[in-house]
């Protein structure tokens, strides 16, 4: 693996101020320009008077110290979000569609700005921060393009034909809480809300701690877009404190993190009576059969295990390759892992970041150390590497790792994939099905017709053929979410949106009441009823 050390030249946007001191530190990286950061951090709601320090993982030096919301700042920012939303439900499709077409464009135009931020605030390559500003965007146009698809009034069949009109409406929630996680600090912060704004609702948002400035930048986009400048309210706090105010007043919640978590939140949202969304863990399995094309596979294993280092909710941590391909499967594996460049900089050219805290850190290297103690084998990898940034850790790929090893059904969300042998294809699906999550899975084979029968048989909420995730995260018409522990609800698609809406349905009786009518008796309207029923099911009425 070859190593990037930062460049101390010139940065890549325009929010950095410059390398911090690289004559007394080779390792030093980047600043942000202080009044840029106190631009940002004015958009939080918070008047406790407390802040968190935001450190960068590239090199632990201090990004911004973010105020903390209070219980205060957090019911005044849902009643600032009623107010705009009561506006913003009237307000017509069209211009919904346009105030997302401009967000769309003004994402594309800072592009590089964004890149910066998420980078210094996640460590991540920047080839995989570019994966964040994209997906925005690619949703952004999606729910502008389709907005009378899916909100517009429908009609439905009535009891009585041609004298029972039926309106089904989509009617906005109210205000949506999202709690947001730190690994996509851009692309988590904004996508599930796009869904909801355009939907006619209001958002309370609660970025991750670790990366509130992504966030904030976000929501500065929207505003610059056309929404309402109340309609999007951003707070600060820990989940415990603030997420649980937020779940006590929001009409929804879309939660994305840990399954610990989610079942907290689920819990909280059950006893409100309130709808909730939840994308959680995952233990992903790849599949590559003994037809598949050995070189696409082992790239599309790199980028599966090791994109953002790992820390990905779809990331694949379990690779199942057949006996007929195995060792030419390993052999390309190790190589292109082995290839891959390193690197805690802001400049493009590093194919893996940094974890993004002492925490990921230290469970990576904990679940690496138990295993190879229990007898497992390091084919390459599995080291820290302070020399290239605090929390680094090296592309990882185990072989015989067994059940009673941490990693071998815990989540690592770390870049860690254990490599396993199987003889037939039921027995792979066998193993991919085990456990208890069911949030992505991989499949490579030149059989398409096969590997899409055999992903029906898999339990996981998307199913990659020949790619590694991107094909159903970025396929932005298709719903994307976790079955069992990883999850409940969708993200994306028709399901991304109506999710934030109660149907609403509005009946029109035309001429003839239901009820005995021009002196009818109930008897004989009973009767005249039920031959009506008899005679609509022979005309093959629904």
């Amino acid at each position: 693996m070859s190593a990037s050390v930062p460049n101390p030249g010139q940065p890549g946007g325009p929010l950095v101020a410059g390398p911090r001191d690289p004559e007394h530190d080779p390792a030093a990286s980047y600043a942000l320009e202080p009044a840029y950061v106190e631009a940002l951090l004015a958009r939080v709601l918070a008047t406790s008077g407390e802040s968190r320090e935001v450190r960068s993982p590239l090199d632990g030096a201090p990004l911004a110290h973010v105020p903390q919301s209070s219980e205060a700042d957090v019911a005044e920012a849902f009643a600032r979000a009623r107010r705009a939303q009561e506006k913003w439900a009237r307000t017509s499709l069209e211009h919904r569609k346009a105030v997302l077409l401009r967000l769309h464009d003004l994402i594309l135009e800072r592009q590089e700005e964004v890149l910066d931020l998420i980078v210094l605030e996640s460590g991540k390559a920047r080839k995989h921060a570019f994966d964040e500003p994209l997906h925005v965007a690619l949703t952004a146009r999606y729910y502008a393009r389709t907005l009378h698809h899916h909100l517009g009034t429908t009609r439905m069949p009535g009891v009585i034909p041609a004298l029972t009109r039926v309106d089904v409406n989509r009617v906005p929630k109210g205000v949506v809480g999202i709690i947001s996680p730190w690994n996509y600090p851009f692309t988590m912060a904004l996508c599930d809300g796009l869904a909801a704004v355009a939907a006619g609702n209001a958002v309370v948002a609660k970025p991750d701690a670790q990366t509130m400035l992504s966030a904030l930048l976000g929501a500065e986009l929207l505003e610059q877009a056309g929404f309402p400048e109340d309609l999007w309210q951003v707070v600060a706090g820990p989940g415990s404190r603030t997420g649980t105010q937020i779940i006590e007043r929001a009409d929804y919640i879309c939660f994305t993190g840990s399954t610990a978590t989610g079942k907290l939140v689920a819990q909280g949202c059950a006893e409100r009576l309130i709808g909730c969304s939840l994308e959680l863990g995952g233990k992903n399995p790849m599949l590559v059969l003994a037809d598949a094309d050995v070189e696409k596979a082992a790239e599309g294993a790199v980028r599966a295990a090791f994109s953002n280092a790992g820390q990905l909710c779809v990331s694949i941590e379990r690779l199942y390759v057949a006996d007929a391909v195995y060792d030419r499967f390993v052999e390309r594996f190790v190589a292109r892992t082995e290839a891959m460049t390193l690197g805690a900089t802001l400049e493009w050219g590093n194919d893996m970041g940094t974890l993004i805290s002492q925490s990921q850190l230290d469970t990576t290297l904990a679940h690496v150390e138990d295993a190879v103690a229990k007898g497992a084998v390091v084919r390459t990898g599995g080291r820290a590497r302070p020399d290239l940034g605090p929390f680094f850790f090296e592309p990882t790929i185990l072989e015989g790792v067994t059940p009673e090893m941490t990693c071998f059904g815990n989540e690592t969300f770390g870049p860690v994939v254990s490599i396993y042998r199987f003889h037939d294809e039921a027995e792979a699906v066998a193993r991919a099905n085990d456990g208890e999550y069911g949030l992505n899975a991989a499949i490579y084979s030149r059989d398409g017709h096969r590997a899409r029968a055999l992903a029906r048989q898999v339990k996981a909420g998307t199913v990659n053929i020949n790619e590694a995730f991107g094909a159903t995260f970025a396929s932005i018409a298709a719903p994307m979410g976790g079955m069992r522990s990883s999850g409940m609800g969708r993200r994306q698609g028709a399901e991304g949106i109506v999710r934030y809406t109660e149907s609403q349905s509005v009946a029109t009786q035309r001429l003839m009441r239901l009820a005995p009518m021009l002196g009818m008796s109930d008897q004989t309207y009973a009767t005249l009823m039920t031959g009506s029923l008899k005679l609509l099911k022979k005309l093959g009425r629904a």
